[in-house]
């Protein structure tokens, strides 16, 4: 499905282990029903829940959404039983029907952070009231107390985690990883992306495959486009994804007369969908505001250049920046998408550069961040949380 794959990656893995694995989710397409419903996917027994939910929905109204699966999540939980209790967030509320699942059934529970929540939302001033501040801050507090291991998806995170009081010595960094067999350079892969979407032409391609969020300001690339243009009109910027800011990303584009020109926005992709748009892409590229509390992120879109062998581009600084600089694997644009325009273009002019970046990439994927790997990791994380 399109958006994040991580917990059904690592569900495999531990099924592929001899794991009896469930997971309890949200089914978020159109449907009447409203009761829960099961189906088995890859060995892992998925527990949907129909629950409205989307990204342009208003903070009330998803926080209501949260709250009403959070509720029935726990009963569920209780009635599947288990060993071990995950609950990976975000949003921060998964915590209560993991801590009351995990209560209830007097078993450990580890809690995974995917964001460092609520530190994201104050900083970007949606949560403003203080009373909801000091909940969500109680809230933090109630999950951490309650975890005997948590998992961080990288070092940031984790100093986040720690700074609260919790235990160093208890906080696992696992970041989100490569899958090494799926995301494979592929020439015929990219050639029938480029027949499939032939108003791209033949140019080099940068692409963003990811969500179009408040976090995201995806309207930056509309701007390095128009930047772009008249140097090299060859070059296309494609955006896979939807989100809450994806018609303000048009009227940017169309303002800036990109739109359709060397800007091109299309639909959400299921991930082995996109693996063709991957291979045909010159640069993948990851983007967040300029907001310090984003830049311990761990973005899928980083990993899924990575492990197809593909030139990275970022707009951020932090642990990944660092990365890049120090692998050769791609390159740290800055905030301005203004100062952004010379090194893009830099990069653009040298297929020989971009090449050297992919196969650094392709390296640094296979060394550092295996999916199979870090899933044995993660294994071991459960298993120490259920033996102490």
């Amino acid at each position: 499905m399109a958006g994040g794959t991580r917990s059904y990656e690592m569900a495999r893995r531990l099924v592929a282990m001899g794991h009896e694995v469930h997971v309890i989710t949200t089914w978020r397409e159109p449907t009447k029903g409203t009761a829960w419903f099961e189906e088995q996917i890859d060995g892992i027994n998925v527990h949907w829940l129909p629950v409205r939910y989307n990204n342009a929905m208003g903070f009330g109204a998803r926080l209501w959404a949260f709250l009403r699966f959070a509720w029935r999540a726990a009963r569920r939980a209780v009635t599947v039983g288990g060993d071990l209790v995950f609950a990976t967030s975000t949003p921060l509320t998964i915590a209560i029907p993991g801590v009351l699942a995990a209560r209830r059934l007097r078993v450990p529970m580890v809690f995974e952070v995917r964001d460092l929540w609520p530190d994201i939302p104050i900083a970007l001033g949606v949560l403003k009231n203080p009373l909801v501040k000091y909940t969500a801050r109680c809230l933090e507090r109630f999950a951490y107390s309650n975890s005997k291991r948590i998992v961080a998806l990288s070092d940031g995170m984790a100093a986040g985690i720690v700074a609260t009081g919790y235990p160093q010595g208890h906080v696992t960094v696992i970041p989100n990883s490569c899958d090494l067999q799926l995301f494979q350079y592929d020439a015929i892969g990219a050639m029938r992306f480029r027949q499939s979407y032939p108003e791209l032409g033949l140019g080099p391609i940068v692409l963003y495959p990811g969500a179009i969020g408040m976090v995201n300001g995806v309207s930056y690339l509309a701007y390095l486009a128009r930047g772009v243009l008249h140097e090299r009109p060859d070059v296309r910027f494609v955006v896979f994804g939807s989100g809450a800011e994806e018609s303000q990303l048009l009227s940017v584009a169309t303002d800036l007369e990109v739109l359709g020109v060397n800007f091109f926005l299309y639909p959400p992709l299921p991930k082995r969908e996109l693996v063709d748009a991957f291979s045909a892409a010159a640069v993948v590229i990851s983007l967040v505001i300029d907001k310090p509390v984003l830049y311990a992120n761990s973005a899928n879109k980083f990993f899924d250049a990575l492990a197809s062998g593909t030139a990275v581009a970022i707009n951020y600084e932090g642990w990944q920046a660092k990365l890049l600089e120090q692998e050769g694997a791609g390159i740290a644009l800055g905030s301005s998408p203004q100062d952004a325009v010379v090194p893009m273009l830099e990069l653009l002019s040298s297929p020989e550069r971009i090449r050297d970046c992919g196969k650094r990439a392709r390296m640094l994927a296979e060394s550092r961040f295996d999916r199979d790997k870090l899933a044995l990791r993660l294994e071991r994380v459960f298993l120490e949380a259920i033996e102490k």
